[in-house]
């Protein structure tokens, strides 16, 4: 192994760059023989090629942050780019109250599971946030099996943005009781900065956007930078108030939504960030994976790996089926939105690296390197598990969207509540 990573050292950068392509071309088409979505095959590339085994890449390389970073950005875009708004709007109180049901029960898993392993109150917090927000790294699994504007898959997308949101407000306050101590004006100004950004960008970015669609006509390279615009200025302004940049991302794609519908610098954009940008999220993710202290922490903290992935598997499927029996969907349907909702990478490695850098004035992280390697399996478990279950879901409800809710499971769904 030493020789190899001294032979990867010396690599010039075009073939470090040759050697991951070649990679990221191969075991997808590999993967899919074997039933592996994308995203789990780009992941294994990030493993193999990342630092703790080849060494064909750099763990903390700039450029490929970057465009890692960008990736994550424009897979919450797509999302926000495919929602109908029509479905959306038809099921926006559903869509709230199963985003409360998905992040209160694995909040609550979390929560009851590190206090049982000994952890604080605001760490045992912390980690329930992390198990509450998810992920929508599987949609475009649902979205080329033509099943992305079915009320169903409206109400998971939409629940997305509330769970991500409460759970980036804990990570938040949490941070705050651990560095300062508790301060509940703090956390007032959070809520209020997070309702009035979601507002601005939303209904603010949406004049603006047709308006320059209307100026631009025809000039599809110019659409292209004002879409890239959109979402890096999105993704700033959230982050100036804390928030994650994919909140931001998302609420961008919900604005431009409509004025880019069938154009052609939207196509253009999709297929680089699914070709190139998003696929190098996945990588980059895959650097993270350490496999020996994984296996470390399989053997020294299993009890505690399993109640953390138990809990999150068990607490989302619960709220899926309380949800979908609710309002009756089929058990097809409930379980491609337990699938969507699995899947814990972008916010919830952030989140948790967020918390292993807190140290308090005393010198104690709010979540330490066990608790942090913990995650990290829950993240690797549930980027495979998640879209696997997707896709086979997928499969079954694959066909036309229901224009007015037409299929049984929908019907009730496509109601305005």
């Amino acid at each position: 192994m030493a020789t190899i990573l001294q032979f990867a050292d010396n690599l010039p950068p075009l073939a470090r760059l040759a050697a991951i392509l070649a990679l990221v071309a191969a075991v997808p088409f590999l993967g899919r023989k074997m039933m592996l979505p994308d995203c789990v095959s780009f992941i294994l590339v990030g493993v193999m090629v990342g630092p703790h085994l080849l060494g064909i890449a750099p763990q903390h390389g700039e450029v490929l942050d970057f465009f890692a970073e960008l990736g994550k950005l424009l897979l919450m875009f797509f999302v926000g780019l495919e929602v109908d708004f029509e479905q959306f709007t038809a099921n926006r109180g559903r869509a709230g109250l199963f985003g409360l049901l998905t992040f209160a029960l694995p909040m609550a898993a979390g929560t009851a599971a590190a206090a049982a392993f000994g952890y604080p109150v605001i760490s045992a917090i912390l980690v329930g946030s992390l198990l509450a927000s998810h992920t929508l790294i599987a949609f475009p699994i649902v979205s080329a099996a033509g099943l992305g504007r079915r009320p169903a898959v409206a109400i998971t997308v939409g629940a997305t943005v509330l769970t991500d949101m409460l759970s980036l407000l804990v990570l938040a306050g949490c941070l705050a009781a651990h560095l300062r101590g508790f301060d509940p004006l703090a956390l007032a100004i959070q809520v209020a900065e997070l309702v009035a950004f979601a507002g601005i960008v939303v209904f603010g970015l949406s004049a603006p956007a047709r308006w320059l669609a209307a100026r631009l006509g025809d000039n599809q390279e110019a659409r292209f930078a004002v879409l890239l615009m959109v979402v890096s200025i999105a993704a700033t302004l959230a982050e100036a108030i804390n928030l994650e940049g994919i909140i931001g991302a998302f609420l961008a794609g919900l604005a431009v939504n409509r004025s880019v519908t069938g154009t052609e610098a939207r196509r253009h954009l999709e297929f680089i960030g699914r070709a190139f940008f998003i696929p190098a999220f996945f990588v980059v993710t895959g650097f993270l994976v350490d496999l020996t202290v994984l296996g470390r922490t399989l053997l020294t903290g299993l009890p505690l790996v399993i109640a953390i992935v138990g809990g999150l598997i068990a607490s989302k499927w619960l709220a899926a089926e309380i949800a979908g029996r609710a309002w009756r969907v089929s058990a097809d349907e409930r379980g491609l939105i337990a699938s969507l909702t699995l899947p814990q990478v972008a916010a919830t490695l952030a989140a948790a690296l967020v918390g292993y850098d807190a140290v308090n004035a005393a010198g104690v992280r709010l979540l330490d390197e066990k608790m942090l390697n913990t995650v990290l399996v829950l993240v690797v478990v549930t980027s495979v598990v998640g879209p696997i279950l997707t896709e086979r879901y997928a499969r079954r409800l694959a066909g036309p969207a229901p224009a007015s809710g037409a299929a049984p499971g929908d019907a009730v769904l496509s109601d305005a509540a």
